[in-house]
């Protein structure tokens, strides 16, 4: 498995590292760096700091993904969803938390609330152009494969 050296700021007093929760896991657990907790009722959305900032590589981008479990015993969710962190942000990492439940939801101090993914990032050079190869597909909507099932 590759590995990246990604330079960690803590922001807030007290704030945790992200750190990988298994062996094999694909994301870092980020921790909320809350000095109380924080309740969320249904429909509210909140910016949830993390106190951390990365100097992430040239070349990769930060994914921030929401996390399963909240989302299943919840209805916690991001409202950007996968979140983006460039190489060249250099601020607080925030988490936009929603609640899609129908009940409060509260946040404690130092609970994990998303997860953290480094991949590599392909730049593209768009040549524009009068027309573009033809398709089986051509322009159907979205969500239409051709194939017939639903």
């Amino acid at each position: 498995m590759e590995e990246i050296s990604v330079p960690v700021q803590v922001v807030r007093p007290g704030a945790s590292l992200p750190c990988y929760m298994t062996a094999f896991a694909a994301g870092m657990d980020l921790f909320a760096a809350l000095d109380a907790p924080l309740v969320l009722a249904p429909g509210e959305r909140s910016l949830i700091p993390t106190g951390i900032a990365l100097a992430i590589p040239p070349g990769y981008e930060g994914q921030i993904r929401p996390r399963s479990g909240l989302a299943l015993r919840h209805g916690l969710s991001m409202v950007n969803a996968p979140g983006t962190i460039d190489a060249d942000y250099r601020g607080e990492i925030g988490i936009i938390l929603i609640n899609h439940g129908s009940e409060p939801v509260t946040i404690e101090p130092d609970s994990r609330i998303a997860q953290l993914i480094f991949s590599r990032v392909q730049r593209a050079v768009l040549r524009q152009v009068d027309t573009l190869d033809a398709t089986e597909r051509g322009e159907g909507g979205f969500g239409h494969t051709g194939s017939g099932r639903s």
